[in-house]
């Protein structure tokens, strides 16, 4: 039996490209799903200008929580695409970090519709949190087996560089994360606003460093 596994685990996972379109198919998904949280109000009971700006109004945590899943997702498909820049080789066990990442990734609109419903509960902030540390943890532990692995094909030159960057990107917004997750013991909305502040700040320094060094961080 042993004999049959080692085969199988040889050939078995090999193609980079099934888990990269797998991978932007629950991206995708997952994208979509965010908006369906957003209802529109409803024509009952609405007789004025000044009732249908209110409604509208009360749709804010829903619309806040879009926009910051929507980068969230958006963050981490970048993430994961720097990596496989880099990964030309995969095996059966690489393949099924990347799914668990995936498991994680098709978590999000259920935390999203959550912390949209019981915005003003610390509760729904801190499981929102954890579904983004479990993300990065997952996103880490890919780059750390692929790395170790011998499955990342980068110049010698700008091998540890491009190991340290992808390590320390993850490492340093994880912690931001946190710090911006307890500020919801302040306020809920100042904790959400700080995410997505993060986010946006790391989006467009991805963007400048990208195009100076050609490295993905």
């Amino acid at each position: 039996m042993s004999f049959f596994n080692d085969t199988y685990n040889r050939f078995a996972g090999k193609k980079v490209q099934r888990i990269e379109a797998i991978s932007d198919g629950v991206f995708a998904v997952a994208l979509t799903l965010l908006v369906l949280d957003i209802k529109v109000p409803p024509t009952a009971g609405i007789k004025t200008e000044a009732e249908l700006v209110a409604a509208f109004c009360a749709l804010t945590p829903k619309l806040l929580t879009y926009f910051l899943s929507f980068m969230t997702l958006g963050i981490f498909w970048t993430g994961q695409t720097a990596q496989y820049n880099f990964i030309e080789k995969s095996d059966r066990d690489l393949n099924w970090i990347a799914l668990f990442f995936l498991l994680v990734v098709s978590l999000l609109p259920f935390t999203t519709a959550f912390l949209g419903e019981h915005f003003n509960f610390h509760f729904s902030v801190g499981l929102y949190w954890l579904n983004i540390f479990l993300l990065g943890l997952m996103l880490y532990i890919h780059w750390n087996y692929a790395y170790k692995n011998g499955y990342v094909t980068v110049p010698e030159a700008e091998r540890s560089a491009i190991n340290k960057a992808v390590r320390m990107r993850i490492i340093t917004a994880q912690c931001m994360y946190a710090a911006a997750a307890l500020l919801c013991f302040v306020s809920n909305y100042l904790s959400i606003f700080i995410i997505i502040a993060i986010q946006l700040n790391y989006a467009f320094v991805f963007f400048r460093r990208w195009n100076k060094t050609s490295v993905h961080p």
